[in-house]
This record gives structure tokens, C-alpha cells and sequence, in this order.
């Protein structure tokens, strides 16, 4: 046990709220290939000025939660693992659409936002039925 485990007596660090995880979710997705494009910036500002989740919130300690809470991990996939905690079933399937969602705003979807998805889709719990309506809607929304 370590110091802070001695003072602390041991206690699990706090898990982060689930509008924390829903914030992660979205920058995972926003910053899958290594790079923040116009759409998905834009996407990401709009759901979070619309989305209940952040509506009454301190923004600026969601954001650092999230922050933190991604620094914790090597790799973007890695940091998928965080959303396994999301403890709402329905934040759970907004997490999955809103990421779906960012991954189309930019026109294509590149192959580390594919993977990137499928593993969302793992932890969330998402079935194959649910994300492909979820997909097929989306794509109406983007379709030239």
C-alpha cells in the first residue's frame, strides 16, 4: 500500500459520473485519428451547449474530470475500458450514438475510428441490431 493508500485507508478512487464518462466518450471519438477536424469540433461544442448532461453543470470540472480520467490510460483504446462504469443503460446508448455521430461529422471514417467504435459498441453494451439502426440513421444525416 502506498502513502496516499495508508492516509486514505485504502480507498478505491472515486469512479467518474456518468456525465464524465459521456464527455469522454465524445472527446475519445473527436480525437480517434490524432486529429481535431472543423466538423467534429463543431460537433462536439453543439452537444455539449444541447445535451441535459451539461446544461446546469460546472463545464470546466467535467472537463478536467475527463481529462484526468484519460490521462489514466496508454491509448485511446485503452480509455475505452472507462466507459464499462457508465452505471445509466440510456447514457450508455447516448454515448455510443453521440460517438457514432462525431465519427461521421468529418465525411469519412478512417479505420482507427471504425476500430475505435467497435470497441465502444463491446463496452457499452451495445448489440449489433441496436448499432446498426443507430449507423443507418446516422448516415441519412450525413448522406450527400
Amino acid at each position: 500500500m502506498g502513502l496516499l493508500g495508508k492516509v486514505f485507508g485504502g480507498q478505491p478512487a472515486k469512479k467518474a459520473s456518468d456525465d464524465v464518462l459521456l464527455l469522454h466518450s465524445m472527446i475519445l471519438m473527436a480525437g480517434a485519428d490524432g486529429v481535431l477536424e472543423g466538423a467534429e469540433i463543431a460537433q462536439l461544442e453543439a452537444f455539449i451547449n444541447t445535451l441535459p448532461e451539461f446544461r446546469h453543470a460546472e463545464f470546466g470540472h467535467q472537463m478536467e474530470a475527463a481529462r484526468k480520467l484519460a490521462n489514466k490510460f496508454n491509448s485511446p483504446k485503452d480509455a475505452v475500458q472507462a466507459l464499462k462504469d457508465i452505471s445509466s443503460e440510456a447514457v450508455r446508448r447516448k454515448a455510443f450514438v453521440l460517438a457514432a455521430d462525431i465519427a461521421l461529422a468529418s465525411g469519412d471514417v478512417d479505420e482507427t475510428e471504425e476500430e475505435l467504435l467497435e470497441a465502444m459498441q463491446r463496452v457499452l453494451g451495445i448489440d449489433d441490431a441496436m448499432a446498426g439502426k443507430i449507423i443507418e440513421v446516422l448516415a441519412l444525416k450525413y448522406a450527400k
